[in-house]
């Protein structure tokens, strides 16, 4: 009975290879399940999330990838004609390829949402652009398994990559403001020139950026309204972030009156450096005698505010300027504004008369 020959194998060979196959089955099922269970306790324990993703991975491994590993070995005690084994090894591949396309999938999940989880709460509009471009590196991952499992399958696939490559350039042309928009907002998400939060210049117009999204950024401007860009446009704009400033410059100048005497003069300078270093947020630089003006002899004052914040440079500011009021006051040197001094001169009648015989 075992001697019976189906196919060019006896029902022995048949029985053997069935057993092979379910064997191999079982097998690979109960290792997974070892592994999976102890990698699990021991990614428990470990700050590292290699061996988090390594299990991730081992419980996506699907059922239908065992039954055909299981086929293919179970097979190897049996003999086939040339289409069975080609029959078997495309099934293989195609078993194999679909795994692959799920291990891919398990492996850019894990890692966007590791990613994203890092971000949301620093850069909420960045992590929704690295979501979209988990979706975009999904679908290339499929696009080219299923390129793979048609090649397998015997179907040419260079004309249909010539059609896609055409049809992608026209599509391309016609869509490319959004796909530019699109690229911009990812170079956005990776190179951060901004973030939200952040108060920027664009050309004349200045906001504190409220969102990034995949074509355009919006940011609210300092008088109420909202100021929309594309990204594309954006980034081909010259951008002032006051939000990265660490320590704001400052220049200003003062003009006293042409009357101040030598000596106060020569003082101003040490005079306005003292009132600036009492400053504690404020870091001085210079002051120095700069020019004489129509009306005034000007003096111009550099220092550093130790802070990007745009509300204590001003109370500094403020501060130095009563400061500066109170001590001249004290010193009794007036400030200069702008005047004109009318000379007259009387003329004697002797000269008059002489004029008029002159004339």
């Amino acid at each position: 009975m075992f001697e019976t020959t189906y196919f060019a194998n006896t029902i022995q060979d048949w029985l053997i290879g069935v057993a092979v196959g379910v064997t191999v089955f079982f097998l690979m099922k109960a290792m997974r399940r070892v592994v999976v269970r102890r990698l699990g306790r021991f990614a428990e324990g470990t700050k590292t999330e290699i061996d988090d993703l390594v299990v991730e991975v081992l419980k996506k491994t699907r059922f239908f990838f065992f039954s055909v590993l299981a086929l293919y070995v179970g097979s190897q005690v049996l003999i086939l004609s040339p289409s069975g084994v080609r029959l078997l090894n495309v099934t293989l591949v195609l078993g194999a390829l679909l795994q692959a396309a799920i291990w891919g999938n398990v492996v850019i999940s894990f890692l966007l949402s590791r990613t994203v989880k890092q971000r949301v709460d620093t850069d909420a509009a960045g992590a929704s652009t690295l979501t979209a471009l988990g979706v975009v590196a999904k679908l290339v991952l499929w696009s080219i398994l299923l390129l793979l499992a048609l090649d397998n399958l015997g179907v040419n696939i260079t004309g249909l990559v010539a059609g896609l490559g055409i049809g992608g350039i026209a599509v391309a042309l016609a869509l490319q403001s959004i796909l530019g928009d699109l690229f911009a907002s990812l170079s956005i998400a990776l190179d951060k020139p901004f973030a939200i939060g952040d108060f920027i210049v664009v050309d004349q117009m200045l906001g504190t950026v409220e969102h990034i999204g995949l074509k355009t950024t919006r940011i609210r401007s300092l008088s109420g309204e909202q100021i929309i860009f594309s990204n594309g446009d954006l980034l081909n704009s010259r951008i002032k972030n006051f939000k990265r400033m660490y320590e704001r410059r400052v220049v200003f100048g003062i003009g006293v009156t042409y009357q101040t005497p030598h000596e106060k003069l020569s003082a101003i300078a040490a005079m306005l450096k003292e009132i600036v270093e009492a400053q504690p947020d404020a870091r001085f630089d210079r002051a120095h005698f700069k020019e004489y003006a129509d009306s005034s002899l000007n003096y111009e004052v550099v220092y550093y505010v130790k802070s990007p914040d745009y509300n204590k440079y001003m109370d500094i500011q403020q501060a130095i300027n009563l400061a500066i009021y109170r001590r001249f006051q004290e010193e009794g040197i007036e400030f200069a504004y702008p005047t004109r001094t009318l000379y007259l001169q009387k003329t004697s009648d002797v000269q008059l008369e002489s004029n008029k015989h002159m004339n």
